[in-house]
């Protein structure tokens, strides 16, 4: 202890004769200077110009800049934006908030199923009883569905059905959501005699060519609240796998389709919540009283919008697919919303049209600034002039930019896509 005390004094006195020691400064950088914590300027200097002109242009036309919704934004930094938090009339931009509430719900790999069964007896190729229709609420049962189940029925041995056909919902078909009408036009499609044109050009265009076939039924269709205690199962028919619905779904921004899955999902209202929650965002920029987008009265900020795409790529982050495997990309995808599109190949997109709304969204995938979150919501009579205009500012961004790859250089799985009217969805008891 005395050791310590005289080692103290000396040192004080040392201070008191010859001032305190130097203290060497050592050179250090503020860590608001490292490059890495530098945050990329908001808006960027190059995107902002770029839709700075494509406003201008927008008004040169006699469109309310006041009536433009716009965010550009790679990873979380937002490179250029107007109006990005005011929820407007997004159309079919609605169907992104479907599509994350059909995949939270169901999952990628959802089959829908349908069953058929049959009350009496089966005697020399004639069912002397009903059949019955068992909908399980697929929103993509169409023609070829329909032809299949009829050749599955012809090689179980029913040719003929002296009885009614009746129909338990949820049953949809072609699109047709009445019960009763879809009935009437399966009872069309077991029976190749009975075939409209449309049926028979569909045929024709089947992937998988199968007889056609021929189960003529004698009775009515009839709406069932439930079916008979007696009756016997004959066939379980599956749909195409959710992944694959939600793409068809899509790409031809189906309302109908649409429609009945959220209705599935729970309705609209559910739907909105759901997408509020997993986007994180407040619920009031995300509006919605149908699932397919139809009518100005659903309503979406550009900044929920992508946000949608964010929680819906987080969702399928350990998934085989992404979200751009349920969307239509420029390039791969010819068929409708694509046909008369001008976009930058790879460009994943969805589309939305009212009488006085075109929309736009999706990801732009560049080299400069990796992949580009879009979103574009215009009000304006002209939407085809407004299409025109959108396609050239994602052309301009593309070529500012460079352009990229979707997969960012992740490894990707092949999109499995399958066809309409394949038989071994269809399966006997």
């Amino acid at each position: 202890m005395y050791g310590i005390v005289s080692v103290l004094s000396t040192l004080s006195l040392l201070s008191v004769l010859f001032g305190p020691p130097e203290i060497k400064t050592v050179q250090t950088l503020s860590w608001q200077e490292a490059k890495i914590f530098q945050l990329p300027k908001e808006p960027n200097p190059e995107a902002e110009e770029i839709l700075q002109q494509y406003l201008r242009d927008l008004a040169s036309k006699g469109f309310s800049p006041q009536g433009q919704g716009v965010l550009l934004q790679a990873e979380m930094t937002k490179l250029a934006f107007r109006n990005d938090k005011v929820p407007l009339s997004a159309a079919s931009l609605t169907k992104i908030a479907t599509t994350l509430a059909a995949v939270d719900k169901w999952g990628l790999d959802h089959r829908f199923q349908t069953r058929i069964y049959r009350v009496g007896e089966i005697r020399n190729g004639t069912l002397y009883g009903d059949l019955i229709v068992e909908g399980g609420g697929n929103p993509f049962f169409v023609w070829e569905e329909a032809i299949a189940i009829g050749e599955f029925l012809n090689r179980s041995g029913i040719k003929a059905v002296q009885g009614n056909l009746q129909i338990t919902a949820p049953f949809y078909m072609n699109y047709k959501t009445q019960p009763e009408i879809a009935g009437q036009l399966f009872q069309q499609a077991i029976d190749a005699e009975s075939w409209p044109e449309v049926a028979k050009k569909q045929y024709e265009k089947m992937a998988i060519k199968i007889p056609r076939p021929h189960v003529k039924i004698s009775g009515k269709v009839l709406v069932s609240a439930t079916q008979p205690i007696d009756s016997q199962l004959l066939l379980r028919h599956q749909s195409m796998t959710l992944a694959n619905i939600l793409k068809q779904m899509n790409i031809y921004s189906n309302n109908v389709m649409a429609e009945v899955l959220a209705q599935s999902a729970g309705g609209a209202q559910a739907v909105a919540q759901l997408a509020a929650n997993a986007a994180n965002v407040p619920k009031d920029e995300i509006q919605l009283i149908n699932g397919s987008g139809l009518g100005t009265a659903n309503r979406i900020s550009p900044r929920a919008v992508i946000a949608m795409l964010a929680a819906l790529e987080r969702q399928l982050a350990d998934q085989p697919l992404g979200v751009a495997d349920l969307f239509p990309v420029a390039g791969r995808d010819r068929q409708g919303t694509t046909i008369g599109r001008k976009l930058p190949p790879n460009t994943m997109f969805k589309t939305g049209t009212l009488r006085a709304v075109s929309a736009l969204a999706g990801i732009l995938p560049t080299q400069k600034q990796g992949l580009v979150w879009f979103v574009v919501i215009n009000e304006g009579s002209d939407v085809y002039e407004l299409r025109a205009q959108q396609d050239i500012l994602l052309r301009k961004l593309g070529q500012a930019w460079g352009s990229g790859s979707l997969n960012n250089g992740k490894p990707q799985t092949p999109h499995k896509s399958e066809v309409l009217g394949d038989p071994k969805r269809i399966s006997a008891p």
